[in-house]
């Protein structure tokens, strides 16, 4: 999914706020976990920042498709197990008590197919009294094609612009990143990366759910921009 911009995921998302999200994890476990466990697993961990919260707190160990994004994650967390895996097909042999997988990747399952996959992964390795938060990608009614969005780092020796379009294909959005990238190093540079993400219904995730022994219950976009899936063990 993310190319040349690997390099520079973690500027291109300065902007996001993983303590505050973390307090909000935190507070949504406490409420959904009385007895929260120790083991965490982070399904499409990207580059470990969502990790690096939690560690101290539990036991944590990350999963995901890019092996550019676990270098990345290898350099902050040392030591913690991570995996290279597609979140719809991955066996790890083992059971965790609290399972995340954030950031709307989930949009990238793609297909339905693809996510019940991905729930039934989730369902082998939650333990029993466990709970697996899925923030989802955007719901097709609350998304708006024809918008045009630019995200720019500005720093001494790195400056970064990312233009983009709001595009739609049925359930899914295409979305065509543009991006302009300098360095003294480098010079300036164009490249492009093509993301689609499904926007799955609430009634997928539950479907999906309920035929791996899920329980699950969605959370409205409030603390959560985009909502939140909770699935536990029925």
């Amino acid at each position: 999914m993310f190319g040349e911009s690997t390099r520079w995921y973690d500027e291109i998302y300065s902007w996001l706020d993983y303590e505050k999200s973390t307090e909000r994890l935190r507070a949504l476990i406490a409420d959904r976990c009385p007895t929260p466990g120790k083991t965490l697993l982070d399904i499409a961990c990207g580059s470990g920042k969502q990790l690096e919260q939690f560690r101290g707190t539990y036991e944590v160990a990350g999963l995901d498709l890019d092996p550019q994004m676990l270098e990345l994650a290898r350099s902050r967390l040392p030591g913690v197990p991570l995996h290279n895996a597609d979140f719809c097909d991955f066996d790890l042999g083992e059971q965790f008590d609290v399972i995340l997988n954030m950031f709307s990747s989930i949009g990238y399952a793609g297909t339905r197919e693809r996510l019940d996959a991905a729930i039934a992964c989730v369902a082998r390795h939650l333990s029993p009294g466990g709970v697996a938060l899925i923030e989802p990608w955007f719901l097709l009614e609350n998304y708006s094609p024809g918008n045009v969005h630019m995200l720019v780092v500005d720093k001494p020796e790195l400056k970064i612009s990312r233009v983009n379009r709001s595009e739609i294909d049925g359930n899914r959005s295409v979305i065509h990143f543009h991006y302009l990238v300098a360095t003294p190093e480098d010079g300036v540079r164009h490249f492009t990366e093509h993301h689609e993400l499904t926007m799955f219904t609430v009634e997928d995730f539950a479907e999906a759910g309920a035929a791996y022994g899920l329980t699950h219950e969605h959370l409205a976009p409030e603390g959560f921009p985009r909502g939140m899936h909770i699935f536990k063990h029925a």
